[in-house]
């Protein structure tokens, strides 16, 4: 199975938000793509639309996702949404450790790693955002693995110790990629993606985690992998409804 996944970050407004998950929904219910089972859709609206969207989504099969959570269940946590509540309204899937929450929120490792045990604790299965800071030599795919298998580590450390780990979604963004005019060359991801698949191979409390590819990721990119790319999260590529079709065409064809 391709997983698909799209976070809207900020850019719509709400009313877009809905119209554009409807949208998805529709075309999710009928693509022969999600309707066989070759493809998995999630998608991640903002905290204020994750209830509204959970109820478009209704029947479509499309998971709903959450960009962030808390690292804390309750209290006196003013302007934090808990994993907890999250769990409570129905989402399945929570964003952790994207490089905009590093950079321009200044997230460090010990928040990525309290983030995800919450979302474990929760019963929310952790998108974990891994990615290079640096472009990598052409030649350095195993430095980039290196590099994001140690934090896929790092992020899952408490939650191992407790033994409350379990599936999760790991999505290799390198940093120097995102926003970028093209996604990092083919072969690259194709080698960071099987480096981090086999690291979690050696993991069997990690048992079915999935990983996939973000960071400037478009159209083409499922077709050229040739089967090596096990999916996509996807920006904004897919603020056009089409263009997450246009993905779904390529899971079906191949």
């Amino acid at each position: 199975m391709i997983t698909i996944g799209v976070s809207l970050k900020t850019y719509f407004s709400h009313a877009r938000t809905l119209e554009w998950a409807a949208a998805v929904a529709e075309i999710a219910r009928r693509h022969p793509a999600t309707r066989s089972g070759a493809a998995s859709l999630f998608v991640a609206p903002t905290f204020p639309a994750l209830v509204p969207v959970r109820d478009v989504l209704s029947g479509s099969g499309v998971l709903l996702a959450a960009q962030d959570l808390s690292w804390a269940d309750e209290g006196a946590f003013t302007g934090e949404v808990s994993g907890a509540e999250l769990r409570e309204i129905g989402v399945d899937l929570v964003e952790i450790g994207h490089a905009e929450r590093r950079s321009l929120f200044h997230e460090d490792d010990a928040t990525v790693t309290a983030k995800v045990h919450a979302a474990f604790r929760n019963h929310l299965r952790p998108l974990l955002c891994v990615g290079e800071t640096t472009r990598a030599s052409p030649s350095g795919a195993a430095e980039a693995v290196a590099e994001v298998t140690a934090q896929l580590d790092r992020g899952v450390s408490t939650a191992v110790a407790d033994g409350l780990a379990g599936a999760m979604t790991v999505a290799y963004e390198p940093v120097w990629a995102i926003g970028a005019p093209a996604p990092a060359p083919d072969d690259h991801i194709v080698a960071v993606l099987a480096g981090i698949e086999q690291h979690l191979a050696t993991r069997p409390e990690l048992r079915g985690s999935t990983v996939l590819y973000g960071g400037s990721a478009g159209p083409g990119l499922l077709t050229r992998g040739q089967g090596r790319i096990g999916g996509l999260f996807l920006g904004r590529f897919a603020h056009d409804p089409a263009a997450v079709e246009a993905i779904l065409d390529e899971v079906a064809a191949a």
